[in-house]
C-alpha cells in the first residue's frame, strides 16, 4: 500500500507512458496528454490546493493513534519497494507532519487520469480505474485520509474533469477551425467518437 501511494516510485512510468503516447499515439495521443495535463493543473490549482487551506481538516494520523506503514528512503525511488517497510504507530511527532486531509491530492490526480483514459481510450482506458481504486484505498489504509475525504474527492475530481474536457472541446472547435485548419479538417474533435 505504501508503494502504491508513493508518487516518486511511479513518476518514471507516467513520464514513459506520456512520451509513448505523444510520439506514437498520433493526434489522439497528444490530445490525451494535453487534456490530462490541463485537467490536472486546473483541478489541483483551482480546487485541491485552495480547499486544503480553506477546510484545513486534520488527517487520521494527526488526531488518532493509528498504525502507519512507511517506506524507507532509497535512490532510485523504485528501490523503496525492495526494502522492508517500517511499521509504527502515530504519535505526537506526527501531529504537525503532512498537510491537511481534504481533498486528497492522490485521489484527485488518479481520478483525473482514469477519467481521461476512459474518455480517450474507452475500454482499455477504463482499466486505469483499477489503479485509481487501489491508490484511493491505499490512502485510507495508510491513515493519510478519512474515507469521506477519498469519496468526496473522487466525485469532485470527476465533475471538474468533465467540465475541463468539455471546455477544451469547445475551445478546439473554435480555435482549431480558425488557426489549425488542416489539422481541424482531419480531427474536428479532440475526443474522437470512434471506440477503441
Amino acid at each position: 500500500m505504501a508503494s502504491l501511494s508513493d508518487s516518486e516510485i511511479w513518476k518514471p512510468v507516467f513520464i514513459g507512458v506520456a512520451l509513448f503516447a505523444a510520439i506514437f499515439g498520433g493526434f489522439k495521443g497528444r490530445a490525451f496528454i494535453l487534456c490530462t495535463l490541463l485537467a490536472l493543473v486546473v483541478t489541483n490549482q483551482l480546487t485541491v490546493n485552495p480547499l486544503k487551506k480553506l477546510i484545513d481538516r486534520r488527517r487520521p494520523k494527526q488526531v488518532e493513534t493509528v498504525r502507519m506503514v512507511e517506506l524507507r528512503k532509497a535512490h532510485p525511488a523504485f528501490m523503496k519497494m525492495l526494502e522492508r517497510p517500517r511499521v509504527r504507530y502515530s504519535d505526537d511527532s506526527d501531529r504537525d507532519k503532512s498537510g491537511p486531509s481534504f481533498p486528497s491530492g492522490h485521489t484527485n490526480n488518479n481520478t483525473v487520469i482514469a477519467l481521461c483514459c476512459t474518455i480517450f481510450w474507452r475500454r482499455w482506458g477504463a482499466l486505469y480505474w483499477l489503479v485509481a481504486a487501489s491508490v484511493c484505498y491505499s490512502r485510507i489504509y495508510l491513515a493519510a485520509h478519512w474515507p469521506s475525504d477519498v469519496i468526496a474527492t473522487l466525485f469532485m475530481a470527476a465533475g471538474e474533469t468533465l467540465i475541463v474536457l468539455g471546455l477544451l472541446e469547445l475551445a478546439w472547435r473554435y480555435l482549431g477551425r480558425k488557426w489549425a485548419t488542416e489539422i481541424f479538417a482531419r480531427h474536428p474533435r479532440l475526443v474522437e467518437a470512434r471506440t477503441s
